[in-house]
C-alpha cells in the first residue's frame, strides 16, 4: 500500500515538475545555508581553541576587567599597572610573572600611514616566558633577519604581511624604518607567515621604547604567570584573585580584573563563537520558513487542480486518512530532494570558502568542520518542514465531499 502512495505521489510531482523545483528551492538554499555556515562556524571554532589549547596549559592570564573592543585591557578605565603584576609574583605558586602591553597604534612608512597592532617583549627575566608563549600562540619563527635582542631600543620585528603582502605602496625590506610615535624603528626581522587569528601584520618591540614612544609609564595591557604546579592551577588562582583584590581594594564579586586558567580561558571563547553559529543558524532558519510557504502554496494549488481525481478516488472507497496521507507523503518528499539537494550545495559551498581562503588569503582558520548530526539534523528538519507545510492542504483534501469533488 505504501508502495502506492510513494509511486502516486512521485507522478504527481514529476507530472508538475518546474513548479516543484520552483518550490523546493526556498527549502534547499535554507538548507545549504544552514550547513555551510555551521560548518564554517563550527571549522572556525576548531581552528581558534586549537590555537588557544597551544598556549600552554601553566600560564594564568590576569586582565582588567571589561575589556571592550581593541587589544586586551588597552580600552578599560581602570587599567592594571605593574603594581599588580609584583603582587602576583609573590603570591605563592607562581614561577614567573611577565607584565605586556598590546596596543594599537599609527606606523608610517614615508608619507603613508596605517593602524596595527604593535605588541612589547619584556627585558627582564620573564623575556623568554614572553617569546614562549608568541611562539604557541602565533609562529614567532624568522623568515628574514634576526629576532629581536634585549638591548635591541629602537628596533622592531614585523609580521610577514610587510614583506609581502605590500601593506604600503610597496613591500618593505631589511633595514627600512617605520615610523612609531615619534621615533623611527628598523625592521631587522620579518616573521614567517602565520594562520594566527592576530594576523600578519602586527609589530613586536622590546618594552622600554614601546612605554617611551607610547608615553606609557607603569600600565599593563596583560599579565601572563607561570604557576609551578599544574595540580595546584585552580587553587594558585583562587590565591592571586585574593591578592588583587586585597591590593586593588574590591570587593568579591565586584572585581575590576580577570584571572582565567587556559580552561577557563577556552570556555568562554566557545561560549561567544556558539553564539555567533546560532545566530548565523537563525538567519538562515528565515529561508526554510519561505520554503514551507512554498510548499504549502503548491500543495493547495495541487488539491485544487486534483479535486475531481479526489472525488474519484473517495466514490471508489478511498477513506480520508488516505487522501491526507498521500498529500503528507508528497509535501514530504518535497522536502527530502530539498534537503538532499540542499546539504549536498552546503557541503559543496563551504568546502569551496576553505579552499578559496587558504589560496587566496593563506590561512587555515577559514576551515569546514562536518558532523553527522549538522548533516541529518538540517535533512531531517527540511522532511518535517515539508510533511508539515502539507498538514493543511491535507486535511482540506480529505474532507471533500466526493460527489462535490465529482460536480467540479
Amino acid at each position: 500500500m505504501m508502495k502506492d502512495y510513494l509511486m502516486l505521489a512521485t507522478r504527481s510531482i514529476f507530472k508538475r515538475r518546474l513548479r516543484s523545483w520552483l518550490t523546493m528551492i526556498g527549502i534547499f538554499i535554507g538548507i545549504a545555508a544552514v550547513v555551510a555556515l555551521v560548518s564554517l562556524g563550527q571549522g572556525l571554532e576548531h581552528a581558534i581553541t586549537g590555537q588557544f589549547a597551544s598556549f600552554g596549559t601553566d600560564k594564568l592570564i590576569i586582565q582588567a576587567a571589561g575589556s571592550g573592543f581593541g587589544p586586551p585591557g588597552s580600552t578599560v578605565v581602570e587599567k592594571l599597572t605593574s603594581d599588580d603584576a609584583d603582587v602576583v609574583r609573590k603570591v605563592a605558586g607562581i614561577e614567573i610573572v611577565a607584565e605586556r602591553l598590546i596596543r594599537t597604534g599609527a606606523i608610517k612608512f614615508n608619507d603613508e600611514q596605517r593602524y596595527s597592532f604593535i605588541a612589547s617583549i619584556t627585558q627582564d627575566e620573564s623575556r623568554h616566558l614572553v617569546l614562549e608563549a608568541l611562539d604557541e600562540m602565533m609562529d614567532v619563527d624568522v623568515m628574514a633577519g634576526r629576532m629581536l635582542t634585549k638591548e635591541d631600543n629602537y628596533k622592531i620585528v614585523v609580521g610577514s604581511g610587510y614583506f609581502e603582502d605590500k601593506l604600503y605602496t610597496r613591500n618593505l625590506k631589511l633595514g627600512d624604518s617605520l615610523r612609531i610615535g615619534t621615533k623611527d624603528f628598523e625592521i631587522v626581522g620579518f616573521l614567517v607567515k602565520s594562520a594566527s587569528i592576530f594576523g600578519n601584520d602586527f609589530v613586536l618591540m622590546n618594552d622600554k621604547p614601546m612605554r617611551e614612544v607610547l608615553d606609557i609609564e607603569d600600565e599593563v595591557d596583560l599579565i601572563a604567570a607561570r604557576v609551578e604546579s599544574l595540580n595546584k592551577m585552580n587553587a594558585t588562582s583562587e590565591r592571586v584573585e585574593r591578592a588583587l583584590r586585597k591590593h586593588r581594594d574590591v570587593e568579591l564579586g565586584k572585581e575590576d580584573f580577570t584571572v582565567q586558567t587556559p580552561e577557563q580561558a577556552l570556555e568562554s571563547l566557545n561560549k561567544i563563537l556558539n553564539y555567533v553559529t546560532w545566530f548565523l543558524v537563525f538567519i538562515a532558519m528565515i529561508s526554510l520558513l519561505v520554503g514551507a510557504i512554498g510548499i504549502m502554496n503548491t500543495m493547495y494549488t495541487a488539491v485544487l487542480e486534483r479535486t475531481k481525481e479526489i472525488g474519484i478516488m473517495k466514490s471508489v472507497g478511498a477513506k480520508n486518512s488516505s487522501i491526507m496521507l498521500l498529500f503528507l507523503i508528497e509535501s514530504g518528499i518535497l522536502g527530502l530532494v530539498g534537503g538532499l539537494i540542499g546539504v549536498a550545495l552546503g557541503v559543496l559551498l563551504s568546502k569551496s570558502v576553505e579552499v578559496i581562503a587558504a589560496l587566496v588569503l593563506g590561512t587555515q582558520l577559514i576551515q569546514a568542520h562536518f558532523t553527522l548530526t549538522w548533516i541529518l539534523g538540517p535533512l531531517l528538519f527540511a522532511v518535517f518542514v515539508g510533511s508539515a507545510s502539507g498538514v493543511f492542504p491535507a486535511m482540506q483534501a480529505a474532507k471533500l465531499r466526493p460527489v462535490d469533488a465529482l460536480r467540479k
